[in-house]
């Protein structure tokens, strides 16, 4: 399918399902696909990005994956607040890129077109680039420092995995590119090849602690991911806010997906987000089926230790070599931003 099809279909689904809502205040595109024509084809492990700006301040749990007229969206609640703020929209790494072209899928009250418009003006002045870059930074610094040690260890993981890899986007967001999810690493590595420092692209996967796993290795995990995955969807109930990710609708995205990274060569770049679904696929069974968790625990625990950590303490040293290679990224993102013909003072 062409993403203008898709979009299509976001639109429509916006129109009946969000609209109506008294608190509905707005809707647009985000993610992986903004920066695509309509006449591009939209990868089978791609989903449509929707923020659904809401004037509620705790919006309900997102209706995250769905399909819809064979289009598979991820919709998203955003409160009006997190973007009532200009200068705060501009200095927030994970919202300004979204208002950086125009996105905008339905603006009732005009707000998102003057949002979108004072970014676009301000996007690539170098100030407001820098200020995004510290904000990643600042991401992976106050989370690191906070990983609760006597939380679950499928939690302590999440807790280390999602800020080492906020490294990338640090690296991204000083390039003025998206600094997508699911899909960081390549991102970065693309990032760092256009920019003449792929030297430090190793670094960045030895932090993660996959430089040195075989594509057969990584194949075997997901393997063992899809067992758990398979396993994990037909008795998730407690909702958390990565749910829609664990389901029959996400399945694509998650397996598919990492599969097709590993059959291009990019095995070593799949491990984040098998690593991350691993842990989240636990989340879910500690809740709702702890016994079937335990059972399929030693897979996860496998995974995990491939990538050199097998213990609390192993996840605090990482998170400390993590923090301490913060400096030479920094002036790694400070020459990116240096040499970007698009940034602007």
């Amino acid at each position: 399918m062409q993403v203008g099809l898709a979009r299509s279909a976001a639109i429509q689904w916006v129109a009946l399902h969000a609209r109506a809502d008294a608190a509905f205040r707005g809707a647009y595109f985000s993610g992986s696909t903004v920066g695509l024509p309509d006449d591009a084809e939209l990868p089978p492990s791609s989903d449509i990005d929707i923020f659904v700006v809401t004037a509620h301040q705790d919006p309900p749990a997102k209706p995250g994956k769905l399909r819809f007229r064979g289009v598979l969206l991820e919709v998203s609640y955003l409160p009006r607040s997190e973007i009532a703020s200009l200068d705060h929209v501009l200095t927030a790494y994970h919202l300004a890129g979204n208002f950086r072209t125009d996105t905008i899928i339905d603006d009732p009250t005009g707000e998102l077109r003057g949002l979108q418009a004072h970014v676009s003006r301000h996007f690539a002045e170098r100030y407001w680039v820098r200020r995004r870059c510290l904000d990643a930074r600042h991401r992976v610094e106050n989370r690191l420092a906070a990983i609760d040690t006597s939380a679950p260890y499928h939690e302590q993981v999440l807790s280390w995995l999602f800020p080492t890899g906020v490294t990338c986007h640090v690296l991204l967001v000083a390039a003025l590119r998206n600094p997508t999810v699911r899909l960081r690493y390549p991102a970065a590595r693309e990032v760092l090849t256009d920019y003449g420092h792929l030297g430090l692209y190793p670094e960045l996967l030895d932090l993660l602690g996959c430089a040195h796993l075989t594509a057969d290795r990584v194949r075997h995990h997901l393997r063992e991911l899809t067992t758990t995955f398979d396993a994990t969807v037909p008795v998730a109930k407690t909702p958390f806010f990565f749910s829609s990710d664990i389901t029959s609708a996400a399945r694509p995205v998650v397996i598919d997906g990492s599969q097709r990274l590993i059959d291009s060569g990019d095995h070593r770049e799949a491990v984040f987000w098998i690593i991350a679904t691993f842990a989240r696929c636990h989340t879910i069974l500690a809740a709702d089926a702890p016994q079937l968790g335990e059972a399929l625990a030693p897979a996860f625990r496998a995974a995990v230790a491939d990538l050199g950590i097998s213990s609390t303490g192993d996840l605090i040293h990482r998170a400390r070599e993590v923090t301490r290679f913060l400096p030479r990224l920094w002036q790694t993102a400070e020459d990116i931003v240096n040499s970007n013909p698009d940034v602007t003072d």
